[in-house]
């Protein structure tokens, strides 16, 4: 795990969820009705790069976000 690629990430996903004026209970909610496992708290720690995102979450987020993995994933 690279923590700096994690941190990254979490970063464009905290604005790309801002840009879109929802909050972090919303995603986790969003994320739960789609059949993900995930809680508020850890959408907070994959934000700042303390907990991995798996592959079903980034499918997941970028839907939720309106957003491309381009965007998503960019360093």
């Amino acid at each position: 795990m690279n923590v700096e690629i994690e941190k990254k990430i979490g970063k464009n996903l905290k604005k790309l969820r801002e840009e879109q004026k929802l909050t972090q209970e919303i995603v986790a909610t969003k994320m739960q009705l789609a059949g993900c496992d995930i809680t508020r708290s850890a959408v907070a720690k994959i934000e700042v790069g303390q907990r991995h995102l798996y592959v079903d979450e980034v499918i997941l987020l970028k839907e939720i976000l309106k957003t491309t993995y381009d965007d998503i994933l960019k360093i």
